[in-house]
């Protein structure tokens, strides 16, 4: 299934000023899963939330739904170096990026909750609060599981 041209101009509305920015650029830099990019990861993973939230009609706001899925992952380091995959990057990057995210765009409370809750179950405590976070986490996990076994570049909506 593919996006709509509308669903790609709405994508392209609510990540004006988060993907076009120094971080951004930065995030293409570092290898997520395989030889997928960061940044590529996380468009793939806000194309497949919003693809999820429309063909499902589950309700979920489009514009914290995006931004939450970019944002995801904006902890701007290279987990595969300097000791990182051995601090249990899984469990710790999700309060990096918020923390990152927090720093430079503000977020609500609903964009805040996708980003430290995506990596649940394995974050515990961090719980999918509202249907926006439970899309991406669910997004997450389809677009790392497709990156990781069929080594491409990326999940295609």
């Amino acid at each position: 299934m593919k996006l709509t041209p509308l669903e790609n101009q709405l994508i392209q509305k609510h990540l004006h000023g988060l993907a076009d920015t120094p971080e951004a650029a930065r995030m293409k830099q570092y290898i997520q899963h395989g030889r997928v990019s960061t940044y590529d990861h996380v468009i793939s993973v806000a194309r497949l939330s919003l693809l999820i939230n429309h063909r499902l009609h589950l309700g979920a706001c489009d514009r914290e739904l995006v931004r939450g899925a970019f944002l995801h992952d904006f902890y701007l380091y290279d987990w595969h170096k300097n000791g990182y995959a051995g601090r249990l990057h899984g469990l710790h990057h999700p309060a990096a990026a918020l923390k990152n995210a927090s720093m430079r765009y503000s977020l609500t409370p609903c964009e805040s909750n996708i980003i430290e809750s995506h990596m649940w179950p394995l974050t515990l405590f961090h719980i999918p609060r509202c249907r926006a976070a439970a899309i991406v986490c669910l997004a997450d996990k389809i677009c790392s599981s497709f990156e990781v076994l069929a080594r491409t570049n990326s999940f295609s909506c």
